[in-house]
């Protein structure tokens, strides 16, 4: 597998120290990344800022590094718009065409979109059908450019491996694929080697991060104890330090013949905070597991 680096982990979304895009490049490489995926939002490549100059100072860094763009991730909710009248689903199809435009100047086959979060008071088939005919749309703008949509489990509306087939079918375009990660299904009870086998045909790219369960109690003064409550709380750690077991995820990709990229994220606050050192530690950590599983 080629390892990613997904520039979200830099972007300082929670807090965290952050960098622009080349500098993020340089450091990909220097940690022993192969390839980088670039979050497709501000501020890190929003095709808003996206111009010329900008898109040649980033193919520069890559070529100076050495380093892939394997992918661009957009970030999309096709679910039914709250003001009818706002042409919500047209409006992420065109900025997903945008990133499927920036993605083929950068050298990137893939970009990376997600389906819908269900919508209260709507019919769970008419989310579906809008979620499918959105995809397909996109993926025949993304054609155009030669790029592959990745799809990820990520969202309400698919999220189970098998209702994503499902969703893989309708759409029927051979540049909708998907990918596929191992913190969703591993927090759903899904049997994560079997499901990773299965999906594996279909996926072009993974992103990986791992976490820990921390349990949650309400304390009950009438009762002088604790009620638990649910969902745990998750929060992420150093990779092969949490609950997902990633050596049957990895069996199960490589044994379903996975061929794409396994890119790393920070995706969320992770344990000792979000300062330089911890960041590099932590993105150093996951090419070291990595290939010490023989996994590159």
């Amino acid at each position: 597998m080629k390892l990613g680096l997904f520039s979200v982990s830099y972007a300082g979304y929670w807090g965290q120290d952050r960098l622009g895009l080349p500098e993020f490049v340089a450091k990909a490489a220097r940690l022993g990344y192969g390839a980088v995926m670039l979050a497709g939002k501000r501020p890190h490549l929003s095709p808003l800022d996206a111009g010329a100059d900008r898109l040649d100072s980033i193919a520069a860094a890559l070529a100076e590094h050495k380093i892939a763009c394997g992918a661009v991730a957009g970030y999309t909710d096709l679910g039914p718009a709250a003001a009818a009248e706002v042409p919500y689903l047209e409006m992420q199809i065109a900025y997903v065409e945008s990133l499927a435009r920036i993605a083929a100047r950068l050298g990137a086959s893939i970009v990376r979109v997600f389906t819908a979060y269900e919508a209260a008071g709507h019919s769970p088939q008419a989310v579906w059908s809008g979620v499918v005919a959105a995809l397909r749309e996109m993926s025949d703008r993304a054609a155009a450019h030669e790029v592959t949509l990745a799809v990820q489990n990520h969202h309400d509306v698919g999220v189970h491996s098998d209702v994503l087939l499902e969703i893989l079918h309708d759409v029927d375009r051979p540049n909708c694929r998907l990918g596929f990660d191992a913190w969703s299904p591993a927090l759903r009870g899904e049997e994560l080697y079997e499901s990773a086998k299965k999906m594996a045909p279909h996926a072009v790219i993974t992103t990986n991060a791992d976490y820990v369960r921390l349990p949650r109690f309400r304390y009950l003064p009438h009762l002088v104890n604790y009620q638990r409550e649910t969902p745990d709380l998750v929060r992420a750690v150093k990779f092969g330090e949490g609950f997902i077991d990633y050596p049957a995820f990895f069996r199960g990709l490589k044994d379903g013949g996975f061929d794409g990229i396994a890119n790393y994220e920070m995706c969320s606050p992770i344990r000792g905070g979000g300062a330089m050192e911890n960041l590099d530690a932590y993105a150093a950590h996951y090419v070291e597991w990595m290939k010490a599983a023989g996994l590159v």
